[in-house]
């Protein structure tokens, strides 16, 4: 786990391009060649930081409505890539550089809207949403305009975009625009 700590010190310190097997190893404490005999090169130390984000225990927050539940997502989302350092953002950045670290990121991001998915099933339940909501097309259409403003656009964050996102994307999933059409056989 210290080298893992140490690879997202060095990418929050340094960026990608600053990011080196050996700064990780000194910073981690331990010799070189067991970094390399471990990791081989950077991508393989970047998909164990993704990887290891797998592992965790997060969960959405559970607010009791689901355009709180998508603004507290939100809160999360806008909070990680604008910290300084913003580890997040140096991971996406990675993730175009180093195709195992891309591969690492589409694992993490399979896992946490995986988890997100919740969001949604306790919405059909309290009769809030459609019961065919498909739950990844709302879960992207609510959080994709903090990517787009903070990642494209590099605009300064916006204390009121988490809570606007997704009150539009409750707003729109509520008239069924993220539902799915019943089954043949169910008309």
């Amino acid at each position: 786990m210290q080298v893992l700590d140490a690879v997202r010190a060095e990418l929050g310190e340094h960026g990608y391009d600053g990011l080196t097997m050996d700064a990780v190893a000194a910073r981690a404490g331990v010799h070189r060649a067991t970094v390399y005999r471990r990791w081989g090169d950077v991508g393989g130390l970047l998909a164990d930081v993704f990887d290891a984000a797998s592992g965790d225990d997060w969960e959405p927050t559970d607010t009791g409505s689901l355009e709180d539940d998508l603004a507290a997502l939100n809160d999360e989302i806008q909070a990680a890539m604008t910290a300084q350092p913003s580890i997040m953002a140096a991971l996406i950045a990675a993730s175009f550089r180093s195709e195992k670290a891309a591969h690492a990121q589409q694992r993490l991001w399979e896992d946490r809207y995986t988890r997100c998915e919740i969001v949604v099933s306790r919405a059909v339940r309290r009769g809030e949403l459609p019961p065919r909501t498909d739950a990844r097309r709302l879960l992207i259409a609510a959080t994709a305009p903090l990517y787009h403003h903070l990642v494209l656009l590099r605009t300064s964050p916006d204390p009121r975009l988490p809570g606007h996102a997704a009150r539009t994307a409750a707003l729109a999933a509520a008239a069924g625009a993220f539902a799915e059409p019943p089954p043949a056989g169910d008309i």
